[in-house]
């Protein structure tokens, strides 16, 4: 179902923007403490204080936000790592980017044992940089050069690595198990606002310069000679493609913790829409990947109600399946 006029593709995201904001109020009202949507409105509209409008206000408003935020950040993560290396499979979580800004946070609240949030954002966009340089680095060696299976294995085996260090330190440091094992699930429960107002500069830094470079994106993905032949400058496209991955994807670690699955699946969905043109891809995936994230969270709320699934869990069940369609797939076509 591509659509194919820019009028029908505007329409459509401006469907899945409505689609957004439903989630978002859906998100307001569901969970273990029902409330209704005219109590939500009133928790905006009045001054009036009960024990139902403090929970919309000091917890379900920013775990909505942060939850839209982190998804739309993932899926633009992986809608741009899958146009600069040209894999379907590529996303922070399989090039090893979410699992090496998940050891660096780890690692640096295993040292210090307290971690200013600001702190933990540079951190985390260290990690997220340091994984990315590595994968390159490794999947670049040889004669074949820079191949998406390379990349993919490469990412495979630092994620691995990344994650086996983790879990190292974790055994080793039974006060920071105390303090990230929730977070190392992927969860966007018990975040406040503050985790959002200061890591929110680097992340519309990421949203900003990601959809500025999308018609870039268009000329690369057609192959490095011909975009050369085209006059663009490919080496500062990928640059700027891999800066922004680290913001965005390192940005989302920091908040939420690792959760995978979100830039593998929605890039795939966009396209799936709109076809190949980036200028359109990236705009849904920013919408698609916090409605996906929304529905998880939500979904996440009843598994084992009273007690919440972390929402790391729940998009590792919706976008397993999914990934191995994918795989299955690239497999047969080469």
């Amino acid at each position: 179902m591509v659509l194919q006029s820019n009028r029908t593709k505007g329409i459509g995201f401006l469907v899945s923007v409505v689609l957004l904001v439903i989630c978002m109020g859906l998100s307001l009202v569901l969970g273990y403490t029902d409330v209704s949507f005219s109590d939500a409105w009133k928790a905006f509209t009045t001054q009036e204080q009960n024990n139902t409008l403090i929970v919309i206000r000091s917890l379900r408003l920013p775990r909505v936000l942060i939850a839209a935020c982190v998804g739309g950040s993932l899926a633009l993560a992986g809608a741009l790592l899958q146009a600069l290396t040209r894999n379907p499979l590529a996303s922070p979580q399989i090039f090893g980017v979410n699992a090496g800004a998940s050891f660096f946070v780890v690692m640096a609240i295993a040292v210090f044992q307290s971690l200013p949030l600001g702190m933990m954002a540079w951190v985390s966009f260290a990690g997220a940089a340091v994984a990315a340089t590595i994968v390159y680095a490794i999947g670049s060696i040889g004669k074949e050069g820079l191949t998406p299976v390379r990349l993919t294995l490469a990412g495979a085996a630092i994620a691995a690595l990344f994650s086996s260090l983790t879990q190292g330190i974790l055994v080793l440091n039974e006060k920071a198990l105390d303090e990230v094992l929730f977070w190392l699930a992927g969860s966007v429960q018990g975040r406040n606002l503050d985790y959002l107002q200061q890591l929110s500069p680097y992340i519309l830094v990421g949203w900003i310069g990601t959809f500025l470079i999308g018609k870039h994106l268009n000329i690369l993905t057609m192959g490095e000679d011909l975009a050369k032949g085209l006059g663009q400058k490919t080496a500062y496209i990928k640059l700027s493609a891999g800066v922004l991955t680290v913001l965005l994807s390192g940005g989302a670690v920091a908040i939420a913790g690792p959760i995978g699955f979100i830039g593998i699946v929605v890039p795939h969905f966009a396209r799936y829409i709109v076809g190949y043109d980036h200028r359109w891809i990236l705009p849904y995936c920013a919408v698609l990947g916090g409605i996906l994230l929304l529905l998880a969270d939500i979904s996440a709320r009843y598994i084992i109600m009273p007690e919440e699934v972390p929402v790391g869990v729940m998009t590792a069940i919706i976008g397993t399946p999914f990934f191995i369609y994918i795989a299955r797939k690239g497999l047969k076509s080469t």
